[in-house]
């Protein structure tokens, strides 16, 4: 009988662990806030780039949501161009893979509402315009990763590559896709 009421226990306390462990992954932890976090660190986002196509900012399947390819727009249309090591410098290209997230990161407020929401960022794919001859294509996509892990921390951290493109739509400097994935 003892044996019995102790596996009986066992069990209890093992339903009850894994509970807590799947309430824990559907919501954020306490004191998750990557906008306080934007707030403190100076940046407000601005409205989310439009499409100039047939296609969408985003779309969201599941969990996850892909983002489409954005650049380093500011918010009043000028964008940076060139060709890194060319025209642009690899720091000028780093901002400008920083301007990028801040796009992203548009988008993602105006789909979820509340960047709170995310609960990784999972995938990102840096395009660099420039010449064959570049071989810096990550220094230069850092500036959107950096401000990625900076916004939220170890969840920011992500697979990616950077690589180097012939050229990039209305030559900018570089375009960056996403994958976040979302609390429920």
């Amino acid at each position: 009988m003892i044996l019995f009421s102790r596996s009986i226990l066992l069990l209890i306390a093992i339903t009850l662990t894994m509970a807590s462990c799947s309430v824990s992954k559907s919501i954020p932890e306490p004191g998750y806030d990557p906008e306080a976090k934007l707030s403190a660190i100076g940046i407000t986002l601005p409205s989310p780039p439009q499409p100039v196509a047939n296609y969408v900012n985003g779309v969201e399947t599941g969990n996850l949501i892909f983002l489409a390819g954005k650049g380093p727009r500011y918010a009043d249309g000028r964008e940076i161009t060139g060709k890194v090591g060319q025209d642009v410098t690899i720091e000028q290209g780093y901002e400008g893979a920083r301007l990028t997230a801040i796009n992203q990161l548009a988008v993602l407020k105006h789909m979820l509402g509340n960047l709170n929401r995310v609960k990784r960022i999972v995938k990102v794919l840096g395009m660099v315009n420039c010449d064959p001859s570049f071989v810096d294509q990550p220094k230069v996509i850092n500036g959107f990763s950096d401000l990625m892990v900076e916004v939220f921390g170890e969840k920011g951290k992500h697979a990616r590559a950077a690589v180097g493109m012939a050229s990039l739509p209305r030559g900018q400097a570089v375009e960056i896709e996403l994958v976040v994935e979302i609390y429920d």
